[in-house]
């Protein structure tokens, strides 16, 4: 066996792109970094999240707008064209091969060490590469975990031996199963069960509670995602817990499932997506004194909180703050900065990447659900507001009635729901339920993170006929109602 050691300023693990955006920064602050990955170069959203999924979802979304297209309704009848839909994923997903991230890697001066990497003691990184070789690196600065999540699977007997589907199975397929069961009723439910209904497959959705899909979003999203999963044929049951899983008849065989309610039924694959857990069981934690497997928690500078001598960082899903792609890139892009500048004994709201504080980790965190139809939010939701206390006006608003959604669709179903708080006269919250949304999510996310007063708001004015037309509607209602109320 092979043994080096090598030393740089900073040790990253994890290539996803929240480790690769910390690597970035702190090369770009003259430190030398070194990134340490043990799967692909872009982690999870590059191949088995983000990318492949939503390459999966826009023929199903596009196809759902063409049919509500007076003109185009004929030209989109039949069925989806599976293998291209497919081939369009493999493209997106890069073919599962990460040679541009490498090159990436090399024009922006990080090196890259491919292995296991586990915590070895304060700033040491001990790395089992594929080739035997051990490589201990030793960080002077820091040392980043961007680590990710893992599907967080139920406590099942016999589990393990069915080979059930994660996120990862569902994304990178080969074939479409005749009959999907999907366990969960979040957005990697939503999503993947909207995107194999539409290729072909018979969606049942088992939701262990009663609250709806998506329960952390405004109720209605959940209940409009609901309407149209079953109009387009899914099976939705509420308050079902899985109590048992197997195949029968062996590994190829479909998968009898029994439910706590004494029934059960069949399919021929079934998808977990009943949440994520901290991808940290086997990365030495315990060699600085943090519990294996646990969130890392983490102070405004993304520093880890429970470790002495303020060396070790946390950013992206690891540190349990908001676990989307996006955000964990914003994280990372402070954290080099703050590393950087702490290297350097230099002042840490230095101007050159901005303040150097998480402000939109909790107050504008913008989300969207690519389901028909699509689901986006920033910022608090009702439910959000009463639990903490905050005056808040809530003003919906039936996007059917803008102009532009007319034009977009015959028959426009959507609805926005805004917050404005009561005392500062500012939007808080955001959530748009509609075809097209997405687009509007970004306005949404800088009227909440500049703290936009509504009188302002006016003199944004939106082009006709857009659906960003709703805006106008929104203010409108506000002034009438507060108009009655004064």
């Amino acid at each position: 066996m092979n043994d080096t050691s090598r030393a740089y300023d900073v040790v990253v693990l994890g290539a996803g792109p929240a480790g690769e955006n910390v690597a970035d920064r702190t090369s770009a602050a003259g430190l030398t970094s070194v990134i340490v990955e043990n799967e692909l170069l872009g982690g999870e959203c590059s191949f088995w999240a983000c990318e492949p999924s939503k390459a999966l979802l826009r023929p199903v979304v596009a196809r759902a707008d063409a049919r509500r297209v007076p003109g185009l309704r004929r030209a989109v009848e039949g069925p989806l064209d599976v293998p291209a839909v497919f081939a369009q994923r493999d493209k997106m997903a890069v073919y599962w091969k990460d040679d541009d991230q490498v090159d990436w890697l090399k024009s922006v001066s990080v090196d890259l060490v491919r292995g296991h990497g586990r915590l070895d003691g304060p700033r040491q990184v001990v790395v089992e590469t594929g080739n035997g070789e051990t490589v201990r690196l030793t960080a002077r600065h820091a040392v980043c975990v961007a680590t990710g999540t893992v599907t967080a699977f139920p406590d099942l007997q016999g589990l393990e031996a069915i080979r059930p589907w994660t996120n990862r199975d569902a994304t990178s397929a080969r074939h479409v199963p005749d009959r999907l069961a999907v366990v969960g009723g979040g957005v990697v439910a939503v999503e993947m069960a909207t995107a194999y209904q539409a290729l072909g497959s018979r969606v049942t959705m088992l939701v262990r509670g009663n609250k709806g899909l998506l329960n952390r979003m405004e109720p209605f999203a959940g209940e409009m995602v609901a309407d149209a999963l079953r109009e387009a044929g899914a099976e939705l049951r509420f308050g079902t817990s899985v109590t048992g899983v197997v195949r029968e008849n062996g590994p190829e065989s479909p998968v009898r499932i029994t439910l706590d309610d004494g029934n059960s039924l069949v399919a021929d694959e079934i998808l977990f997506a009943t949440g994520r857990a901290p991808h940290t069981a086997d990365i030495g934690l315990e060699t600085v004194g943090l519990t294996p497997g646990g969130w890392l928690h983490v102070d405004e500078s993304f520093r880890v909180t429970d470790v002495p001598d303020g060396w070790l960082y946390a950013v992206g899903d690891v540190n349990h703050r908001a676990l989307m792609t996006h955000q964990g890139k914003y994280q990372a892009r402070i954290a080099g900065a703050v590393i950087g500048a702490r290297a350097k004994s230099e002042p840490l709201d230095d101007g050159r990447w901005g303040a150097h504080a998480p402000t939109a980790d909790g107050a504008a965190v913008p989300q969207v659900v690519f389901s028909d139809p699509e689901v986006t939010s920033v910022g608090l939701t009702t439910q959000e507001a009463q639990r903490t206390g905050r005056r808040v006006d809530v003003v919906d608003y039936d996007i059917g009635r803008v102009a532009g959604a007319a034009q977009y669709a015959d028959g426009y179903r959507g609805t926005a729901r805004v917050l404005i708080d009561a005392d500062h006269k500012n939007v808080v919250g955001v959530t748009f339920v509609g075809p097209g949304t997405p687009e509007l999510l970004y306005s949404a996310t800088v009227a909440i993170t500049g703290e936009m007063p509504v009188d302002r708001l006016w003199h944004a004015v939106p082009a006709f006929p857009t659906i960003s037309e709703v805006w106008l509607r929104i203010l409108e209602t506000y002034r009438d109602r507060t108009d009655k109320d004064t």
